[in-house]
């Protein structure tokens, strides 16, 4: 009985060139593990609910104050915003007095006070909100890190058959196994420890190590790593690291380490910030003494000094470095880029360099048929060769497996009923279909010697391409090599070729798969450097050596094993589409609607961003330092200074929303397709 078959589910997965001789774990031993979720509610930070707070009941009070309405309405809500918004970063300024320390939060809310005690209680309440706000966004930033790392940590296995010497088991946890140790993994369980298997065979996705999710066959002698899924068959293996030293421990230190590199805070703004702290405290009582020493009157010094600290209020500082950043977070993700915050938009506008993922960055994640090759001698065409492949394979619940029969079905091919199915871990499936015996799988172990040189030929073709070969054999002859490889993104030469206009110089290929796919893939793309075969350690040396020369590093990926690099990079983004979990919370920006074309896109946005801060600060400055010089110089009447420093904030402000306007997302990729 024939009929037509429809294609199976999908998940994500790419190609590395391997033989189609494994299955990965049985329907009943339930979806491939992965990590939980443990991703921390911006609400459950208290940070952030001072901040919606502060914004809130500076909206209620606003109408009424532009109103006219009574000054006990409005005077209470402004007093609420300024005791939820500023208490929090006014008791940690008091706290670093105590250190002898005196930080801008500190001065701000000083500054806000000023304003309210001679009537300009809606600038204060203002400047309240902003630092507020940006003190939630630095901790939701911190939080994101902290979820990352502890889903990583969720990868490694709890348990583990340990073999005793008498040939018992014993279940251990995998945080007590010792180099040395022997451990039984069953189908479908993670590995307990790194180490080398001493016998068995089976296939082992390695995604949360490598990067590349199409199991690998494990045989006696063969390495694995703790945390990666076994399939079909059962392994014994011996440890050869502690846990402590194994390569997903290492991943999560390395997370740890990068990660802490990244504080909201640097070193320079904390020097400036206690520069113009003390600075502009010394300033106003300056102005104030003063005046009074030489015989002015109380009421005279005081309103000088007020009048001082009100047009030397930050305000316009401050304005000029977050609408412009936030603008563009927000065009950015109209575009569906997730960026996380003002200080990776910073960060994104000064990369000049780029390191790419291949799989699911470069390439789409899905295994594909790309060539159907019937051999001499055959009398089959393309179709019946696939269709052929197809029937034998339907069982088959492997990733390139999958890729065949979604050829055949959406050839609209007729695909036969397989019986005495068997799958051996290495060589590949076997079939009868149609009272024929159809094997598929690795042309190295399943051509014959006296194949003829048509077959060889094919395969070598295939392989030289980067393709996975994949042989067709029916009762013991081959008729058919087919091709199977995992497809470029559309997009992905022309931003490339963005991306080294961009910087100045090409991006680096950072992958896991072998050396031959990963340069046939980047000749593609007009990548020259191609660093192949790379463990995450070996991805974050790549990035450091990068940093090293005084670049700023842009690292792009999207699996468990580029965490690492993701997080020790000056900005790392994340594609989200096939993205792991840890990949979307320890990348900087996420792409979510898994266009790369978007890349070139948002670091112009960066740099666009970068221009208006410093457009702004010049604006700011010029402000302040004309406002003061005439306050000291001259006397300023209050209503101009305050009328001048609003102007300043108003001035930056709008010139950083400029960045909201869809004019503001230039497509450098669509512009060098069509120069092309």
């Amino acid at each position: 009985m024939k009929a037509v078959v429809s294609p199976p589910a999908r998940e994500g997965f790419s190609v590395m060139p391997s033989a189609l001789d494994q299955r990965p774990a049985p329907a009943a031993a339930g979806p491939r593990p992965g990590p939980p979720r443990r991703r921390t509610r911006v609400l459950a930070l208290p940070e952030a609910r001072w901040a919606l707070a502060a914004l809130v009941l500076f909206l209620l009070a606003l109408p009424p104050y532009l109103l006219g309405a009574p000054a006990w309405l409005w005077g209470t809500l402004f007093a609420a915003t300024y005791v939820t918004g500023g208490w929090e970063p006014g008791w940690e300024g008091l706290k670093a007095l105590k250190d002898r320390m005196l930080d801008v939060d500190l001065l701000m809310v000083v500054a806000a006070l000023g304003a309210a005690s001679i009537g300009q209680v809606l600038d204060g309440a203002l400047l309240i909100v902003i630092f507020a706000t940006s003190g939630a966004l630095e901790a939701v930033a911190t939080a994101r890190t902290a979820d990352s790392v502890r889903g990583l940590l969720d990868l490694a296995p709890s348990t583990a058959t340990r073999l005793l010497p008498d040939g018992t088991e014993e279940s251990v946890d995998a945080a007590r196994l010792k180099a040395g140790d022997t451990i039984l993994v069953r189908p479908g369980e993670r590995v307990g420890g790194d180490g080398r298997v001493l016998d068995g065979a089976s296939d082992v996705d390695q995604a949360t190590i490598t990067g590349e999710p199409l199991p690998v066959a494990k045989r006696a002698g063969d390495e694995v790593f703790a945390g990666t899924v076994n399939g079909t068959g059962a392994l014994r293996v011996r440890v050869e690291r502690d846990p402590a030293d194994s390569v997903i421990a290492r991943i999560v230190r390395m997370v740890e380490e990068a990660s802490g590199t990244k504080a909201p805070t640097q070193l320079f703004i904390e020097k400036i910030e206690q520069r113009y702290s003390i600075g502009m405290v010394v300033a106003t009582l300056a102005v104030f003494a003063v005046p009074l020493a030489f015989g002015d009157t109380l009421q005279s010094a005081l309103l000088r000094a007020m009048t001082f600290m009100i047009v030397a209020s930050p305000c316009a500082v401050v304005l000029s470095t977050m609408p412009p950043l936030l603008s563009a977070i927000a065009n950015a993700g109209r575009h569906g880029v997730l960026v996380k915050s003002a200080v990776v938009m910073e960060r994104l506008g000064q990369v000049d360099a780029v390191a790419l993922d291949k799989t699911g960055t470069l390439t789409g994640g899905v295994p594909r048929v790309t060539d159907i090759r019937p051999l001499p001698g055959s009398a089959l065409t393309g179709d019946e060769v696939l269709a052929l492949a197809a029937s034998a394979e339907h069982p088959s619940e492997h990733p390139l497996a999958r890729a065949v029969v979604d050829a055949a079905c959406e050839g609209g091919l007729v695909l036969a009923d397989a019986g005495d199915f068997a799958s051996v871990p290495g060589r590949g499936v076997t079939a009868v279909v149609a009272g024929r015996t159809v094997q598929v799988g690795s042309p190295a172990r399943l051509l014959p010697a006296d194949a003829g040189p048509a077959g060889r030929e094919a395969v070598r073709e295939l392989e030289d391409a980067g393709r996975t070969a994949v042989a067709v054999l029916r009762d013991g002859a081959p008729v058919g090599v087919l091709g199977i490889a995992d497809r470029l993104r559309p997009d992905a030469a022309a931003t490339v070729a963005a991306l080294t206009r961009l910087t100045g110089r090409p991006p680096v290929l950072l992958t896991g798969d072998n050396e031959r796919a990963a340069r046939h893939l980047a000749a593609e793309v007009g990548i020259t450097d191609v660093r192949s075969g790379l463990l995450p350690q070996d991805k974050v040396t790549a990035v450091r050596e990068e940093e090293a020369r005084g670049r700023k590093v842009l690292v792009v990926g999207d699996g468990v094993n580029d965490a690492p690099a993701l997080a020790a990079a000056h900005c790392g983004i994340a594609m989200g589409k096939a993205g792991s979990d840890l990949a979307l919370e320890t990348a900087d920006a996420v792409v979510v609607r898994d266009e790369l074309a978007t890349l070139p896109a948002v670091v112009n946005l960066a740099r666009a961003a970068r221009r208006l801060v410093v457009q702004n600060l010049v604006v700011a400055g010029v402000f302040i330092t004309a406002l003061v010089a005439w306050d000291l110089i001259g006397t300023l009447p209050l209503p101009l200074g305050v009328a001048g420093h609003e102007g300043s904030t108003v001035i930056v402000g709008l010139n950083g929303l400029r960045l909201l306007r869809e004019a503001a997302w230039t497509d450098p990729a669509k512009d060098t397709k069509d120069t092309a």
